[in-house]
This record gives C-alpha cells, structure tokens and sequence, in this order.
C-alpha cells in the first residue's frame, strides 16, 4: 500500500540540502565528514551542536533526553532542517557495485549506482590530500612560533606561504563540500538489496506462496460493500464528503462497532507475540518520514504536509514506531523490540479513481493495527516469517479466503529487501484486494534513523527493521461485508469478532 510513496527518491532532501549549501560559509567541509571518516574539523558545543563557521549540524543525541534504561546512540548527523545525511556504507556498496546496479534495474527506481561511487571515491581523494594540506597549515603555524628569532625576508615568506596554504586550503574544502553534496545527494537514492528468492518484474510477476480457503460460492446476486453499507447504515460517505472532501467518510451503528472490534481483535491476538501495546503521533517530523524511506514531498508524494512546519501526518504507524527508537544505542539482550501500534494513517492516493477504488477500499484517512520490529541482523529473516504467521492466523480465523505472494522487485519501493502481501477476495469487486503486507527492511532504516545495538564492546551495529499489516481496518470491512453476507442483505458477524461486539450475531 505504501508502494507509491517508497518509490521516489527524497527531493525534500535535495532541496533543503542544496538551498543549504548555497547559504553556508565556505569555511571547511560537512562536519559529517569528520564524523565518518575520523578527521577534526569544527568543534562540538556543550549543546550538542557541531559548529562550522555559520553552519550548524545538530546532535539528536545530544538534544534527545532519552528514556530510562535506554543508552544514547553515536551523534547521528542531521541538517537544521532536520533532514538527515545518508547513512550509505559506501565500501560495502563498492565491493557490491553490480549487485545494487542489476538491483536499481530490476526495481525501476531513479538511482545511479555508479555516479554515487565515482563521487565517493573523489570524495576520499579530495579529503586525503585537505588533510594533508592541513598538515602542511600546523607546520607553517609551528614555524609562526619561532618567527622573532628569523630574518624579515624568511618571516615574510613563511607568512606568505601561510596565506597561500589558508587559501588553497579554503578552496579546496569548498569543492570537498561540493562533492559530499553531490555524493549524499545521489545516495540517497539508493535502494536496499533485495533477498534472491524475490521475483523481478512487475505486480503481475508476484509469487504465490500460499491460498487460505477458497472462494465461497453465493446462490444470489452479489452486493458490493458500498451497496451492503448504505443499507444498513454502517457509513456516510455524502455527508464526508460535504464536511472534508471526497474520499472521506464516516462509520456509523455497527459498521462503528465492527471497527473497535477489529482493533481490539487485533490487539489481542498480537499481544499474544510479546509486542508492546502503543498510541502514535498523527504527526512526524520530515526527517522520521524520509528517515523511514518515504518522500514527504514533490508531485509524486502521497504524504500530507503542514504548511509552514516540517510536520507531516503519517500515512503508517511504521514512520512514528520507527521514529521511536532513532538516534538510541540499545543493548543487544533487548531485542527483538516488538511494538503494536494503534493509528490513523493519512495518504493523498493521488491518481486513484475508478470503481475498483470506490467506497471504502481506497480512502484518505483509515485506521490500523500494525507491528514494527527491530531485530538483531541475524534473526530478521525468521522474524519476517513470524510476522506472516501472525497475519495469517489472523485472518484465517476470521474464516476470510486470501493468498499470500512474495512480491516482485518494482513493488518493493526502496526500504523493503522482502515483501509479502496478502489479498483476500472481495466477492463484491469480483477481485482480490490487498490487505495486509508484510516487510523486512534489513538496515535501510535503521541507518537514516541511526538505530544501534551493542555487539561487542566498541562495536556498535544497525539493527534490523520490520513491519507488519494486523489490520488495515477499511480493507477489512470490505472484505467482510462482502464475503459475510446474506441474500436478503444481512451480515454475518464473524465468530472470532462477536465478543468485542457485544456478543452481535447478525448486522442488519
């Protein structure tokens, strides 16, 4: 479902880095760069901000109070707009080139694998030889020091020489910041590797993994849910639409009920997983947005964005739960952290028309259940299946006929290494429909988000990072009234939902 937004590279972060850029002092190079690589450039405040001329980086380490038990992460780089620098590993990249240039094919995105690591290697060249020129600058400032006991002709030269070496210095940190735009630009492009088992192609390539159930056979004429609902008042889409615009809507009587009951039913059935019960923001910085692989700006976005603020509204408790942990060093006993969050989403669905979209099944703002993992490296492909264990337990329960598929490369967007979707049959759209999915994203997040773990002492690594779909509540109600109906209009109230339904049978 989040597909669309994945797939765009950041251009909020290219714009705000490059207008960045532009109103810096060319006084030395990305204070990141010293962070990387080692090199001491500027200075860092008692604050938690990294000074550089005009120019300030801002510590969320420092500026992040933290919580009980937890431990603060590395200083993670971020821009005053709050967008942060790429978190690439650009040597693991190099040695894996024509894998992610076979990937970025196969996945169709916009990225140049190539230009990132013509402008990486530049980068280490340019920075080797400013940091030999600062070298030559400590030799010339120390001669400074014995300058009363030399002749004026060799005092002359050697201030000279300092000049000249201050100014081909400056010049060359100029073009070193250039470069590191340019080259943090480009990766952010960049999508994560993808597990071999995924299909390439388009949606139409996705594997079948597994079918639950079968399509049930009706000795009557088929209503659609939007039919089903208006009838039985479960929900009003014309007075929505009049109070916020189309796509909108409101539930009413038991279509109301049926939503509390999904959630609650959903709750239950996770926390039986050990996962963390939690409320989320409906709001994230751009930076926990793009952070998470989603582009919170430009034409193609699907994000919802205040005007005059970097906030956005969240289209998944995904980016708040991600959020959640960004910038911690956390110990290695406590993983794997699972997190269940009760949210609303908000999403453009930008382009999206048609009956196959009507009513419910595609709207601007929903409600969902969804689980958000972080994992050691090492356990990220079995808790994936954990995962899909619990969303089909979930929905096998509910007596719903649906199948799960290993998606394709060019529906992966840029965060997924793996993706499951299920779909369940929609007897009223006469088609299957997506309603849950399932994906492991590896270290693609962890990484803009600056998630650790302790490995060994001094060793701090990126953890793993998963979420999952245990309802997607308007989805769900499609896929009930649908299948769940009767020929005289009523639903069928599945059994695992009547108790959090007041013990309700029959919606008519």
């Amino acid at each position: 479902m989040m597909a669309m937004m994945e797939r765009q590279s950041l251009a909020c972060f290219q714009t705000s880095l490059a207008s960045f850029h532009k109103s810096r002092s060319c006084v030395g190079p990305l204070n990141v760069t010293a962070c990387r690589y080692g090199f001491t450039t500027g200075a860092v405040s008692s604050w938690g901000l990294f000074r550089l001329g005009s120019t300030r980086y801002h510590s969320n380490a420092a500026l992040n109070s933290g919580n009980v038990g937890r431990r603060r992460a590395s200083v993670n780089k971020t821009f005053e707009s709050g967008l942060r620098m790429a978190a690439i590993d650009y040597k693991a990249l190099d040695k894996r080139l024509d894998e992610m240039k076979t990937n970025i094919q196969n996945r169709k995105v916009d990225a140049d694998a190539d230009k990132v690591m013509a402008l990486y290697h530049a980068f280490c060249s340019y920075t080797t030889e400013a940091g030999n020129m600062r070298q030559r600058r400590n030799e010339n400032a120390a001669k400074m020091k014995s300058a009363g006991k030399m002749g004026p002709e060799e005092r002359g030269a050697l201030i000279e020489e300092g000049k000249q070496i201050k100014a081909d210095l400056a010049a060359l940190e100029h073009k070193l910041a250039e470069i590191e735009l340019s080259m943090e630009t480009e990766a952010m492009r960049i999508p994560n590797f993808t597990h071999p088992d995924v299909p390439v192609g388009e949606e139409a390539n996705a594997t079948l993994v597994f079918m639950q159930g079968e399509q049930r056979a009706f000795g009557f004429e088929v209503r659609d849910h939007v039919r089903l609902g208006e009838a039985l008042d479960l929900f009003d889409f014309d007075n929505a639409s009049r109070v916020t615009g189309p796509k909108f809507y409101y539930l009413r009587n038991a279509g109301a009920l049926l939503e509390f009951a999904l959630i609650n039913y959903a709750l239950s059935r996770v926390l039986k997983h050990k996962f963390t019960p939690m409320t989320t923001p409906d709001l994230a910085h751009e930076a926990v947005v793009a952070g998470c692989g989603f582009n919170p700006r430009g034409e193609s976005s699907q994000v919802y964005t205040l005007n005059g603020s970097d906030l956005c509204l969240v289209g998944t408790a995904e980016i708040p739960l991600g959020g959640y942990y960004s910038d911690q060093l956390l110990d290695a006993a406590q993983l794997p952290i699972r997190m269940a969050a009760v949210s609303h989403c908000f999403r453009q669905e930008a382009g999206s028309a048609g009956l196959a979209t009507r009513g419910l099944y595609r709207v601007h703002q929903f409600t969902k259940v969804e689980m958000f993992v972080l994992c050691h490296p090492d356990d990220s492909d079995r808790m994936h299946d954990e995962l899909l264990e619990i969303e089909k337990g979930l929905f096998s329960d509910l007596g719903l006929h649906y199948k799960v598929l290993d998606m394709p490369t060019e529906d992966l967007g840029n965060p997924a290494y793996r993706k499951f979707d299920i779909e369940a049959w929609m007897p009223g759209r006469g088609s299957y429909g997506e309603i849950s999915s399932a994906s492991n994203c590896t270290d693609y997040q962890a990484r803009r988000l600056n998630i650790k773990y302790r490995h060994a002492q001094g060793d701090n690594r990126y953890v793993h990072t998963l979420n999952g779909t245990a309802c997607a509540v308007p989805r769900m109600i499609v896929a009930i009234l649908e299948n769940f109906q009767t020929n005289d209009g009523k639903i069928i109230v599945p059994e695992v939902l009547r108790p959090f339904m007041g013990g309700m049978e029959i919606i008519e």
